[in-house]
């Protein structure tokens, strides 16, 4: 049975010049547009190839499925401060009873009583946890989290990211990937 493989469903795993992953969680990944335009713009080197073929009037070509950038991109030494990469940090789970359904941010020292919005000041909550906890401190309702929040590094985010492999790797990605899938979640 010949079964069409939509290229969309074939993107390009993007390695940096020294040939490791730009991020591992989110994986840096390329659709198989930007993957093209990026060689064809002598931006990166085709590592290895998926079989499927690409063609227009004038072209054809098959689709990259690793590609390593041609320059250096110096990795961040500090990670953003975004939600994402809150829960990355705590490994999505809420840091008050461990669930990890609705994820949300709170606050240790609550806004209305001056608490800032920093990695030292905020941790993942459900929903739930969040609620009950409302606008008062750890100590006033005996909610304490997991783990003392903390600013991690961008190692942090990736060690806790290779705890979350996506569901879906493909063979020719797998000498550019490291996942511990032994880690406790």
């Amino acid at each position: 049975m010949n079964v069409h493989v939509s290229p969309d469903s074939l993107p390009a795993l993007v390695l940096n010049a020294d040939y490791r992953p730009l991020s591992y969680y989110p994986l840096s990944l390329w659709s198989w547009q930007d993957a093209i335009k990026a060689v064809c713009l002598s931006r990166v080197n085709i590592v290895s190839q998926y079989d499927r073929v690409v063609r227009s009037p004038s072209f054809q070509m098959r689709l990259p499925s690793v590609v390593s950038l041609k320059s250096y991109v110096r990795p961040a030494r500090h990670p953003a401060f975004t939600r994402f990469n809150v829960f990355l940090r705590d490994r999505f789970e809420c840091q008050y009873c461990g669930d990890k359904k609705e994820l949300t941010f709170d606050h240790l020292i609550p806004r209305s009583r001056g608490g800032r919005t920093t990695w030292e000041n905020v941790v993942a909550a459900c929903a739930t946890c969040n609620l009950t906890k409302a606008n008062r401190l750890s100590r006033e309702i005996g909610m304490y989290p997991a783990q003392t929040p903390y600013h991690p590094t961008v190692r942090d985010l990736h060690n806790n990211g290779r705890a979350f492999p996506p569901n879906h790797l493909h063979e020719s990605w797998m000498d550019y990937l490291y996942w511990d899938t032994e880690l406790e979640p």
